[in-house]
């Protein structure tokens, strides 16, 4: 894919019927932001167990006027935005391509009603 010739206008070469080069415009896929906030099943490596949330559209603009995408949300603030998941949930990473998804990690075997990390692992998800 190459920028087109207007700024922000994607672009991608394909041949036409002749054999000849042409571009097309290639659209981009709009987020999806669901109704209610959304939360996917948990999934694990063999140190931590994983699981994403997915914004509204109110919610994702609440995150951005708080972050400025710049920073993690502590627990307080995810949880005043009303991410509601048991203990533990450590806000670890933005992915710039769609900030409306938070991603979240707690070590396994954390005790979801304490938030308790088993010996051995750091607090705070890092």
């Amino acid at each position: 894919l190459r920028a087109g010739p207007s700024a922000g206008t994607r672009t991608r070469t394909g041949a036409d019927s002749s054999g000849g080069s042409v571009r097309y415009p290639v659209e981009r896929a709009m987020p999806h932001y669901p109704d209610e906030i959304e939360y996917s099943d948990k999934y694990m490596d063999n140190t931590y167990e994983y699981r994403h949330v997915i914004l509204t559209k109110v919610v994702a603009k609440e995150v951005f006027k708080l972050t400025g995408l710049k920073r993690l949300l502590e627990e307080k603030e995810w949880r005043d935005l009303s991410v509601q998941q048991s203990r533990g949930w450590h806000h670890y990473e933005i992915h710039r391509p769609e900030p409306h998804i938070l991603l979240f990690r707690r070590a396994l075997g954390t005790d979801p009603t304490t938030g308790k990390v088993p010996d051995g692992h750091a607090a705070g998800g890092a």
